[in-house]
């Protein structure tokens, strides 16, 4: 396509966002979605969303290898008290880590690479895990696993967020989460059976590497974001990543003219004045308080401490069933956050999601608090990481009520709180300012994450297992209010309305 036949083309595409949108460009926008072939599309999100698998592998690794390492006969890899806190809560430190690290990883090498240089830690990580001699073995193979990803949680969202269309984005935008109950799934599931004898645990982290290199192999034919490319001035590329995402046959250069013209209108890169601005300010502080208000929620602590916790409370199951019944209702949830998302809205999610949060964490605290140790099953006097030695005998049916409450927890997450909280962060990041913000949202997040996860059993072993659950109760009444003061409604815009939103401050642009 010449040059001057494309200036028509910008000035159309210009005038669709930056004004109030008639009705030839919405019918225009709806005939091109239904036009788009979306086979390849979804070829490179499942290429990348296996980061998210890798990752939900990892972070719930601990929770049936502790009870193991516990009872391990050799002194240098034996966790105790002091040690198991370490295990489980070192891979958000991690995490933080590889979040900061992504903030020049992302805008240096690109989304799609980034994504593919953090299996080189998650590998070498998986590797210590599954030969470790020692403990400090243990917590470098957790930290390197943390650092792969965190360095996923701050690419694979934005990836996704810039190759997708508004018809899809929300659908697509929930899979990095799915991928992730995956993931965690797959390892409870070998965990019941891997970690029955004390050496079978190793296996676990040999397992770990499968999706790891699946993902690198897939990554390499996968093209990368069309505004990535034309952010670094590749504009040939980028018009041909467009055309292999949505097909030869459509009018993909109508929408390369609209990504085009959006990045003529930001530099490369962000001053310390721009900061004022709240086009840029507001988005960041928005991504970065709903990343902050998700960990506080409870949910990192919950699993990686899910077979602890039932083992303390003293389930009528086995806490590794409990652990896999919790996980396939979180799949379920993410589910119908994926096929409700760009239909019912993110907000209603969200406001939803908090409140099954705010009523789940409420009936866990006010359960263990108040009834009896003698009929909830709940051992007196026992921390939670020596509980898990403990025969798990329930005879009280009263039991099943820290199940149903964890289970609904970990379903209201996963339905608002979990997915959208990732998506919405892809969405309202500035193209100027994605990489970088992106990558300090998730130092935010898992920082924030390694401090519950540090403090979380010193605090139940002082003060009892329903402290902490009362507190995540008064941040999901939060997470509600935060959500109704100053989350925006994204459902079908494209990035380049919700960056003229946050630019003019007019909300007619998300109507």
């Amino acid at each position: 396509m010449e040059s001057g036949d494309r200036e028509p083309l910008v000035r159309k595409a210009s005038s669709s966002y930056r004004t109030f949108p008639d009705s030839t460009a919405r019918r225009l926008d709806k005939e091109y979605l239904r036009s788009l072939h979306n086979k390849r599309l979804y070829l490179a999100v499942f290429a990348a969303v296996l980061g998210n698998f890798s990752f939900g592998f990892a972070l719930v690794y601990p929770s049936p290898v502790i009870p193991v390492l516990e009872a391990h006969p050799s002194p240098a890899l034996r966790l105790d008290q002091h040690t198991a806190p370490w295990f489980g809560s070192v891979f958000t430190l991690g995490a933080a880590a590889g979040g900061l690290s992504t903030m020049l990883l992302n805008d240096c090498l690109g989304r799609k690479l980034s994504i593919m240089f953090s299996a080189l830690p998650s590998a070498l990580g998986y590797a210590l895990l599954a030969g470790a001699q020692g403990l400090w073995m243990l917590l470098l193979g957790r930290v390197l696993t943390g650092y792969a990803g965190g360095v996923t949680s701050a690419s694979i969202p934005v990836y996704i967020s810039e190759i997708s269309h508004p018809g899809v984005r929300g659908m697509l935008g929930a899979c990095p989460q799915i991928m992730a109950v995956l993931g965690s799934l797959v390892l409870y599931a070998l965990g019941k059976y891997l970690c029955g004898l004390v050496l079978d645990w190793r296996w676990l982290a040999v397992a770990g590497e499968v999706p790891v290199l699946a993902m690198i192999l897939l990554l390499c034919f996968m093209p990368n974001s069309p505004r990535f490319l034309l952010s670094q001035g590749k504009e040939e590329e980028a018009l041909g990543s467009l055309c292999w995402l949505r097909g030869e046959n459509t009018d993909y250069a109508r929408e390369y003219e609209q990504i085009k013209d959006s990045v003529r209108k930001q530099s490369r890169r962000v001053s310390c004045a721009e900061l004022k601005d709240p086009f840029l300010y507001k988005p960041i502080l928005i991504a970065g308080g709903m990343r902050f208000l998700q960990q506080l929620s409870g949910v990192t602590c919950i699993l990686v401490y899910l077979q602890p916790i039932f083992k303390k409370t003293a389930v009528i199951l086995k806490p590794e069933y409990d652990a896999a019944l919790v996980g396939l209702v979180r799949l379920s949830a993410v589910a119908i956050a994926a096929v409700s998302m760009d239909k019912a809205g993110r907000k209603i999610l969200l406001f939803v999601s908090a409140a099954v949060m705010l009523a789940s964490n409420l009936t866990m605290g006010l359960y263990i608090h108040f009834v009896p140790a003698s009929q909830n099953g709940t051992v007196a006097n026992t921390t939670l990481v020596s509980s898990a030695d403990l025969p798990a005998g329930p005879t009280n049916y009263i039991t099943l009520i820290p199940l149903l409450a964890t289970m609904f927890f970990i379903m209201g997450y996963a339905m608002g709180w979990g997915p959208i909280t990732w998506l919405l962060m892809s969405e309202i990041l500035p193209l100027k300012a994605r990489g970088v913000a992106s990558g300090l949202c998730v130092v935010v997040s898992w920082l924030t994450a390694f401090t519950l996860t540090q403090f979380f059993l010193p605090v139940v072993n002082a003060y009892g297992l329903e402290v902490p659950f009362l507190f995540f109760a008064v941040i999901s009444a939060g997470n509600i209010l935060f959500t109704g003061c100053c989350v925006p409604e994204t459902k079908g815009r494209s990035l380049e309305h919700i960056e003229a939103f946050f630019r003019t401050g007019r909300r007619s642009f998300l109507r």
